[in-house]
């Protein structure tokens, strides 16, 4: 299993490691292509590989109106960082005091003196330190003196786009969930803990378990075909989710529900995670119960056939 610190004091076993810098948001086929080559620094020259990430992603830290903008938490990266075989990965907080690190402090005091890095994976557009005043080039500048090496590889491109997190958020903010899937190449996951609702979807025939998204990216409201994996079980089971805001019900909070096929059994406070499959429809406002009803059973039919 993959190390895990929240700080820069790593064990002496993990210094003079290589050492990739980034958000690392979803790890899609984009970062998968950049863990791919960093194996292969690993190999060369026999080191181990560390992650360095920050939480939250400096972009929502100054942005603070940025709610729904992550691909992934930091539980699902740790997971997916350790599929990748990394060895380490330090999540540091980002908070007022660390924003206003000073550039070359970042790679004095970070980067040489507490991590010894030998090799350094950074993209192109990697800004770093107070106001953003460092770059690759500042990188660059300092590989002697350091004894580091900076690698920047070229972004992946599919259907002359480069493969990004920002891509991916598109993707599913517009409903095209299957594009957004291929690029991660898996399912887009959402995790959360059940919350007690109003109970609406019993009363109407369709228990759901209510999951609040957090700070989630907000997908294109509406109906999708889900599978369900509860915390230590690998055991999956299938179901339908509504995302939005139920404006046959008049709900103002976005909130993400789920129907469970052929499940009894209490969920209150389990965390879940919820893989987004197909998106079956767009959320609408119906007249009454009764047609909500006869659609509910319409996409049901759809999200059982759904691989």
């Amino acid at each position: 299993m993959v190390k895990h610190y929240t700080n820069f004091n790593i064990k002496k076993i993990h210094r003079g490691s290589i050492i990739l810098i980034g958000n690392f948001d979803g790890l899609h086929l984009g970062h998968q292509k950049l863990f791919q080559l960093a194996q292969s620094y690993k190999k060369k020259y026999n080191l181990k590989i560390g992650v360095v990430n920050f939480d939250p992603m400096p972009k929502m830290f100054f942005n603070k109106k940025l709610k729904n903008f992550r691909l992934s938490n930091i539980d699902q990266k740790i997971k997916l960082l350790s599929n990748l075989k990394v060895d380490f990965v330090i999540t540091k907080k980002f908070d007022k005091k660390f924003s206003k690190t000073k550039a070359l402090n970042f790679i004095s005091q970070i980067l040489n003196k507490k991590l010894s890095s030998k090799f350094i994976f950074v993209s192109n557009n990697f800004r770093f330190g107070n106001k953003r005043e460092g770059n690759v080039n500042l990188l660059k500048k300092y590989e002697k003196l350091f004894n580091y090496k900076v690698v920047k590889p070229e972004p992946l491109i599919k259907s002359k786009k480069i493969v990004s997190s920002s891509l991916i958020r598109n993707l599913l903010e517009k409903g095209l969930l299957d594009k957004a899937n291929n690029l991660l190449k898996r399912n887009w996951t959402i995790q959360g803990i059940v919350k007690k609702g109003r109970q609406v979807g019993k009363k109407i025939g369709f228990p759901t378990c209510n999951i609040d998204i957090g700070d989630y990216v907000l997908a294109k409201p509406g109906v999708y075909a889900v599978k369900v994996l509860r915390k230590n079980s690998d055991k999956y089971l299938k179901g339908i989710a509504n995302l939005g805001y139920r404006p046959t019900f008049n709900q103002k909070k976005i909130l993400l529900e789920v129907h469970l096929f052929n499940f009894s059994g209490n969920l209150y406070n389990k965390l879940l995670s919820v893989e987004f499959l197909k998106f079956i429809r767009k959320e609408k406002k119906f007249n009454n119960v009764n047609q909500l009803r006869a659609q509910i059973k319409k996409d049901l039919n759809i999200a059982q056939k759904t691989k």
